[in-house]
C-alpha cells in the first residue's frame, strides 16, 4: 500500500509510512511549538525537505493539513494569550486558506 500522506510505499496493511509516522509523533507531541521550532524537529529526523513538506501539505481526510494543524494551535494559543474566546480548528484554517487574502481595501476575498 501507499501512504496516505506523502504516497511513497508504506508496507502491507500500513496506511502511513515509517517516516510519516515519525513526523506525524513529532508534530503531535510538540503541539503549540512555533512554527519554525517544528520544521526544524521535523527536519532534525533525518527526513528529506521534500518529504516533509510532502507530509505537512497532506490533507487525508479532508478537515485540514498538517500545517493547519499547526497554525490553528498557533493562533489558539495567540488568542488565548489575548483573551479572545473561539478556537480554530484545522479545517478553519483550510477554510480560510482556500478563500484567499484581500488584494486591495476594497476587493475582498472570493467567498
Amino acid at each position: 500500500m501507499r501512504c496516505r500522506l506523502c504516497r511513497e510505499p508504506a508496507g502491507w496493511f500500513r496506511r502511513l509510512c515509517a517516516v510519516c509516522e515519525r513526523l506525524g509523533g513529532i508534530v503531535a507531541r510538540h503541539r503549540g511549538v512555533g512554527f519554525s521550532q517544528i520544521l526544524d524537529l521535523l527536519l532534525a529526523t533525518g527526513a528529506s525537505r521534500a518529504h516533509v513538506e510532502a507530509f505537512l501539505a497532506a490533507d487525508p481526510d479532508g478537515r485540514g493539513s498538517a500545517r493547519d494543524q499547526i497554525v490553528a494551535d498557533m493562533t489558539n494559543e495567540l488568542m488565548g494569550a489575548l483573551g479572545q474566546a473561539g478556537p480554530q480548528s484545522a479545517a478553519d484554517v483550510k477554510r480560510v486558506r482556500e478563500r484567499g487574502q484581500w488584494t486591495g481595501y476594497d476587493q475582498p476575498p472570493r467567498t
